[in-house]
């Protein structure tokens, strides 16, 4: 048996990187999965790759805006219908900006806030009436160890991860005092070789930038997106069913300094 057998699972920005890995780990530990991504076509072959290893009717695929409250609600009823259920969600999808207070243009500062927060507030709000009839529940909220440890040249980024730190924390206590089911928890991952450092590689060559971002981290290297779909995984399953509330750190050891 899988880790998260008889799970029904809703991934967002699945299209690559974390999201995908994630998806791909819980389907392989027994999860049916629901992929989500703007990306829709992206989405789709995800869930196309997933169906192909673990049998048809494992994944199932939506282009989804997350930063649109009326798709999440057909995307969340259309997941849940498909999979007969949901009980797991993983807020995923993000994006960054690199500039300072007096840099950042307030369009950008909007945007960013609108995909990496307002969109968590969307899916928990929609999800948790649906995910209460599946027996435990798990929410999974994707932050940064930017959320945790500031830059003076994040201000959008650090601010919205520092929001998802704490609105996971509000929601976990919201659902403990409504029958406490449904955990919440927030990951916050150091920098990992996915598409959001193809910038950094294209400034300094792929090696230079691995080798670069290694030595800003005590363990010296840059994360895979394994390190991050395991810890989903632990707090997707009922191994974690007294965790919630808390903050898992996967950052090779900078919050220590």
């Amino acid at each position: 048996m899988g880790r998260v057998s008889g799970k029904m699972a809703f991934v967002t920005g699945g299209a690559q990187g974390l999201g995908e890995a994630t998806a791909h780990m819980l389907a392989k530990e027994g999860a049916k999965v629901t992929v989500t991504d703007i990306n829709g076509s992206g989405a789709t072959d995800v869930c196309a790759a997933i169906n192909a290893k673990y049998g048809d009717g494992t994944a199932f695929a939506w282009q989804h805006d997350v930063t649109d409250a009326e798709q999440w609600k057909t995307v969340l009823q259309s997941a849940h219908d498909a999979m007969g259920g949901l009980n797991v969600l993983v807020n995923n999808a993000g994006i960054g900006s690199m500039a300072s207070v007096e840099d950042e243009d307030y369009e950008t500062f909007r945007k960013v806030m609108a995909v990496d927060v307002d969109s968590i507030f969307l899916g928990c709000k929609y999800a948790i009436p649906l995910m209460r009839a599946h027996g435990l529940g798990s929410i999974v909220n994707i932050s940064s160890i930017a959320g945790i440890v500031a830059s003076g040249n994040y201000i959008s980024y650090n601010t919205a991860k520092a929001a998802v730190r704490h609105m996971s924390k509000s929601i976990a206590l919201h659902c403990a005092k409504t029958g406490g089911k449904i955990r919440s928890n927030s990951i916050h991952p150091v920098f990992i070789n996915t598409p959001i450092l193809d910038r950094t590689k294209e400034k300094f060559g792929e090696e230079e930038a691995l080798a670069k971002l290694g030595r800003q981290i005590p363990l010296g290297k840059v994360g895979e997106p394994d390190d991050i779909a395991y810890a989903v995984l632990y707090l997707a399953s009922d191994e974690s069913k007294l965790v919630t509330g808390s903050e898992l750190i996967v950052d090779g050891g900078i919050s220590a300094m």
